[in-house]
């Protein structure tokens, strides 16, 4: 297990990266901001107007330290690397699973079962700790949507096409979505949530889960590289070019649990308001820096929480847990388990 490294995330305009022996220098109008030791990083993300330097491009490439780069909004535009060094073997099964619709569904199930059972506890752990700050009404839609997740996880396992696991995920989404306005705690009507809406989003909520779904299927996509597997080659999503599909099934298991309560507890502290956000002439709604900078921050810190990988029976940093999941995938796929074990947070 590669051990859990760190993202750097550079979200200065007019940022200029570049090399000095094994660091990494940031300058805004020529003058040094910041200097991080490259030996320890992962991956370095760019927002906005970020310019890196060829000779530091160059290094991270030969130290495996991917470069990416999105809009000043979080939406992704490219991503430089070195030679990938996946393992043939593995892909050469991966590829196989994929093609193979019995064994595609079982990994798909699996992936489904785990997203709804921590969409599940989410609803329960908003019902546990602000029940008494609900209406009734909103106790009740709660309540509804935290059984009808549990029946349709229940109904997952007869599923026998990976079609109609996906038209239950559908379901699932809407029973959840349906009732995340009743989690935010603030009487601010800009910080409502209507439903899922992006590309681009129209509300502050949908903003900040875009952005931090981003984050998250970056997190997945290293994870799978490192182990050796084809993040563009998924179970769940279609295959389609420039989509990293694998690392969208991934991201699945966590996006209720690390993303969404991320989102809830950003807002619920009011450690972000709706002045925290701009409504451009499109209509879509996207973050102010100072509003980026603290999703930033709050994500990385949210990584180095820990808590017990059910799996595993072991205490372990949430920023492992995507690469533990590529583990265990790429151990089923060696045929080492019967099941890939999805991630179930309790």
């Amino acid at each position: 297990m590669r051990k859990q490294l760190n993202t750097l995330y550079v979200a200065t305009e007019g940022a200029w990266l570049t090399k000095d022996g094994a660091n990494i220098v940031m300058s805004v109008d020529h003058q040094e901001r910041a200097r991080v030791p490259a030996h320890m990083l992962e991956s370095l993300v760019c927002f906005g107007r970020v310019l890196v330097s060829p000779p530091l491009l160059g290094y991270c490439a030969e130290q495996k330290i991917s470069v990416s780069f999105l809009t000043n909004y979080g939406k992704f535009l490219a991503r430089v690397e070195g030679p990938v060094s996946g393992n043939v073997l593995l892909r050469r099964e991966q590829y196989r699973a994929t093609d193979d619709p019995a064994h595609c569904t079982r990994i798909v199930r699996n992936i489904l079962a785990g997203k709804l059972h921590n969409q599940r506890a989410v609803l329960g752990r908003g019902l546990r700790d602000h029940g008494n700050k609900l209406t009734t009404a909103a106790s009740a839609a709660l309540a509804h949507a935290h059984r009808r997740l549990k029946f349709i996880r229940t109904v997952l396992m007869d599923d026998q096409t990976v079609d109609l696991l996906r038209g239950h995920e559908g379901e699932a989404a809407q029973a959840y979505f349906g009732t995340f306005d009743h989690l935010i705690q603030v009487p601010d009507a800009e910080l409502r949530f209507h439903g899922r809406n992006r590309r681009p989003p129209t509300d502050p909520v949908n903003a900040l889960l875009s952005l931090v779904y981003t984050l998250l299927t970056h997190d997945c996509r290293s994870a799978l590289e490192t182990t050796g597997l084809d993040p563009s080659v998924g179970f769940l999503h279609r295959d389609r070019p420039g989509r990293p599909s694998l690392a969208l099934d991934m991201a699945e298991e966590f996006r209720a649990f690390l993303a969404d309560r991320l989102v809830l507890s950003l807002i619920n502290r009011r450690q972000i308001t709706a002045k925290g956000f701009l409504i451009m002439d499109s209509g879509a709604v996207v973050l102010k820096e100072d509003t980026r900078k603290i999703v930033l921050t709050a994500y990385q810190e949210r990584k180095r929480e820990e808590l017990l990988q059910p799996f595993l029976g072991e205490k372990v940093a949430i920023g492992l847990l995507p690469f533990i999941q590529a583990q265990l995938l790429a151990r089923h796929l060696r045929r080492d388990l019967d099941a890939y074990p999805p991630f179930l947070w309790k």
